[in-house]
């Protein structure tokens, strides 16, 4: 699941991509996409370990970020965004959410 990519924009910012495993299953069998708008791909990293993911890395330019998707992050406020990776290339119809709602610890009934 090391599948990633970034795009540099006119105005020097990156959007960086990557394919991780599902925090939220604990057998990692389900994968997220995740989308970072950040000054550089470094502080794009730096953007998710400190939020807790700290095996995070970009290797290569595999998967870089569809225009879609540099939409979606360059509107919202906070910049970082996720949803459920689509399987085999499928275009994903799932709405983007911001990150907090997957890094959200579910409450004990």
């Amino acid at each position: 699941m090391a599948a990633g990519g970034f795009c540099k924009l006119p105005n020097g910012t990156v959007v960086v991509a990557l394919n991780l495993p599902s925090p939220a299953a604990a057998d990692g069998s389900s994968a997220v996409r995740v989308l970072v708008h950040a000054q550089n791909r470094a502080r794009a990293l730096t953007r998710l370990r400190n939020l807790g993911m700290r095996a995070v890395y970009l290797r290569g330019n595999a998967a870089p970020p569809t225009p879609d998707e540099i939409t979606a992050v360059l509107h919202h406020p906070d910049g970082l965004i996720w949803r459920t990776a689509p399987d085999n290339g499928v275009t994903a119809t799932e709405l983007w959410r911001p990150i907090r709602s997957l890094l959200r610890r579910p409450t004990a009934a």
